[in-house]
Parts: structure tokens; C-alpha cells; sequence
């Protein structure tokens, strides 16, 4: 999601977006460090696709592992987030941590006392492999060949990630939006290996609406003649779907925000005067700082992974296959912290409360906050005062009665 908004909104010309902003192999690694799979067994997908080749994992640790392993958190990040959670921008990241200020000595992920660690989802395109990594039969990128992902896929790639730290059992598994349809999946997958669980600003399962918006965003970027099906990365320099990209994350941003915040803040400026005429492409300022959010994505993000994972958020649904959500919440077992945001419109807070709720219901040690914020959706990314006392209460009240 975005959480900086920078002024200005200036547009660049498309000539200077990149055809992909993703991570690729031989690029700076930055703070990340990288597991391998075996290349000589698929990687077989919940959908029936396979993953032939070997799986590249990125990842990134903050603080000590004890000897006991029993102090790691995971960190699951959202649909356009990454493995960067906390650390300035360096060479190999194009955006310093997404959620700093909460990772680090003293800080509500205390890193004196915890050991967190973050991996880049699968599908994605910041290190792990994604559409923009290169296919084993011939060296290119794999485009539209690479097969559809689900949630728990992306699971299964940290709890391989986990295997090798050696964490048998998370503290705690804490995650927003896309990361908290993780969070969800961890505890109903491997219940054993889960201590407590925060997900944060999400659902059970994907609502109608939801499917809605994101697959709009899909369609915009289908139907950039610059996405070529998929296969777009061998374009010239200032090609490639970056206008479908960006359109796609302009409808995301308008979802991710409030009337009240876009009123409060650019209400009925306008770019181009009005005075003296109108004309069909005169711009209100709203219109600005969407177009700037949308150029924003494409020099960090890749348009096959957007499509991917916004299709990964669509199939979430964590009574699949399990007799229903009610049933798959009876198999989780360590505490719940759910957490809503008062004003979210793309992810109502009843959501949140309904996690908790079913959780009541099976027995489980659960309770619910609430983000007091008009900023919508994002607040969990841009109300961190809120959310790191949220979770150093939580945490702590682990320790107390585990």
C-alpha cells in the first residue's frame, strides 16, 4: 500500500518508467538474504500449476535468534510491499523499510528481545521467484508462464524459510491486508508452529467487492496493449504496461484512502485553471496525486506480479477445502489479536471482528483493537504510534500467559 506521499505529484514522462520495476538476479541484493528450493523437485502449486527449476526466496532478519529459536516473529507485508520491512534505502531497494518505525531496539518489535524476519512472497518481484525471473528451459523471464498462486503457496515458501532458521514455532505471525490473509493461512496451516497470530486490516475470506476492485485492476492492466499477454520485458526502454500499472493502482489508491482525507486535503482544487473555459483533460489536484502514485509503483514494481498477487488476495479464503471458515478457525490454536481500522472501506473493520468472533468460538484466547484513524485502509502502514501500541500490549501480554 502507499505510505508516503510525497508533494509535488509530478509526472514524468513515460519515456523514463522502466519496463518493470522489479528486483532481478545480479542486481544489488541490498539487505536481502536468499534461499533456494531443489531444482530437481517441482514446486507444486495449490492450483495445479508447478514451479519447475528451483525456487529463489528472498528474505530479510532483524536482531538474534535465541538458541531456542523461541523469540522469531514473521512479518508478512501487503500486495506491493516486500521483504524490506525496516533499514535506509540502499543500493538493491528502491524505498526504505515499509514499516521502520515499528522494528527495532526498543521499538514494539523489539529487536533487543525479538527476531524478526520478513520474506518476500512468492509471485512477487522483489528476489523471490516471479514472473520476472529468469524460466529454467531457456533463460528468459518466465511472462505468462508463470502459473497462479494462492496464499497458502506463499505460506508454504516461509515455512521452508522458517525450516531453515530453524524456527520450529513463531511468537508471534503479525501482518496487513495481503500480509494478514498470511497470517490467517499460517495459523490454519502448520496451527503447531504458530504462537499467536495479529492480522491486521483483512478478512477470513475475499468478499464480492473486493474481488471487485482488485480484478478491475487486473482488467486495466490486460487491456494495456503494452502487456503483451504477459511477455513485455524484452521492450524498448520506456515501454512495457507501466500505464496499465499505474492506472490499476490508481483505483487500489482511491480504495486504500477516505472521502474525508481526499476532501481534507485537495477538496475541489484544480491543476489547469478553470477560469476561461473547460476542457475534457483538465485535472483537479486529487487527479494529480493519484497520477503521481500510479508512476510511483511502476519504477518499484513489476505489472504481472500486481496481477498475480491481486489475484492471490481474490481466492483467499481460509475455509476452502476445510469445511468452511468456521472449521478452519477450530484449527488454529495460540491467541488471536485482530485488528480493524475504524475508517477502512476496502476491508471494513466487521471483518476483523468477525475473526475474532469465530476464533471466541473455538475456544481460542482472542480480542480485538481497533485503529482510530480517518486515514482508511493504509492506516495500519501510516498510524504506526496506534499500531505499535497495539502490538508492544499484545506481546507483552504473551510473555505474562503465553
Amino acid at each position: 500500500m502507499g505510505v508516503h506521499d510525497d508533494a509535488g505529484f509530478r509526472r514524468v514522462h513515460a519515456s523514463a518508467l522502466p519496463v518493470t520495476g522489479a528486483w532481478r538476479p545480479g542486481d544489488p541484493p541490498g539487505a536481502r538474504r536468499f534461499l533456494r528450493l531443489p531444482a530437481d523437485r517441482p514446486f507444486v502449486l495449490e492450483g495445479g500449476g508447478l514451479i519447475e527449476g528451483g525456487v529463489d526466496i528472498a528474505y530479510e532478519t532483524w536482531g538474534r535468534l535465541r538458541p531456542d529459536a523461541s523469540n522469531a516473529v514473521l512479518v508478512c507485508h501487503a500486495i506491493t510491499g516486500d521483504s524490506h520491512v525496516a533499514g535506509p534505502l540502499l543500493d538493491g531497494h528502491k524505498t526504505p523499510g515499509w514499516w521502520a518505525p515499528l522494528v527495532g531496539p526498543g521499538r514494539a518489535l523489539d529487536t533487543d528481545d525479538v527476531f524478526v524476519v520478513c520474506v518476500n512472497v512468492l509471485g512477487g518481484c522483489q528476489g523471490t521467484t516471479g514472473p520476472a525471473h529468469p524460466h529454467p528451459a531457456d533463460g528468459k523471464p518466465w511472462g505468462s508462464r508463470f502459473p497462479v498462486v494462492s496464499i497458502r503457496d506463499m505460506v508454504r515458501t516461509q515455512a521452508a524459510v522458517a525450516d531453515h532458521l530453524g524456527v520450529a514455532r513463531w511468537r508471534s505471525v503479525v501482518g496487513g491486508s495481503m500480509g494478514g490473509m498470511q497470517v490467517l493461512e499460517w495459523a490454519t496451516m502448520y496451527p503447531e508452529r504458530v504462537g499467536s497470530i495479529v492480522p491486521i486490516a483483512t478478512c477470513a475470506a475475499a468478499t464480492a467487492q473486493q474481488i471487485g476492485w482488485w480484478s478491475t485492476g487486473r482488467r486495466i492492466i490486460r487491456n494495456d496493449p503494452e502487456w503483451r499477454g504477459g511477455d513485455y520485458y524484452d521492450a524498448e526502454p520506456g515501454g512495457g504496461p507501466h500505464e496499465g500499472l499505474a492506472l490499476a493502482r490508481m483505483v487500489s489508491q482511491i480504495t486504500f484512502r477516505t472521502d474525508d482525507v481526499f476532501t481534507d486535503r485537495f477538496g475541489r482544487a484544480a491543476v489547469e485553471p478553470l477560469q476561461g473555459g473547460f476542457s475534457l483533460w483538465q485535472r483537479f489536484e486529487v487527479e494529480r496525486y493519484l497520477e503521481y502514485h500510479g508512476d510511483k509503483l511502476t519504477r518499484r514494481f513489476d505489472a504481472n506480479s500486481y496481477v498475480l498477487l491481486s489475484k492471490a488476495m481474490d481466492l483467499h479464503d481460509i475455509g476452502r477445502g476445510r469445511g468452511g471458515v468456521e472449521a478452519a478457525v477450530a484449527r488454529m490454536q495460540g491467541p488471536v489479536l485482530a485488528v480493524g481500522v475504524s475508517s477502512d472501506f476496502l476491508y471494513p473493520s466487521y471483518q476483523s471482528r468477525e475473526v475474532v468472533d469465530l476464533a471466541i468460538a473455538a475456544g481460542l484466547r482472542s480480542e480485538y483493537a481497533e485503529i482510530d484513524s480517518a486515514h482508511g485502509h493504509d492506516a495500519f502502514l501510516l498510524e504506526v504510534d496506534q499500531v505499535a501500541e497495539i502490538l508492544t500490549k499484545f506481546l507483552s501480554s504473551l510473555e505474562v500467559d503465553p
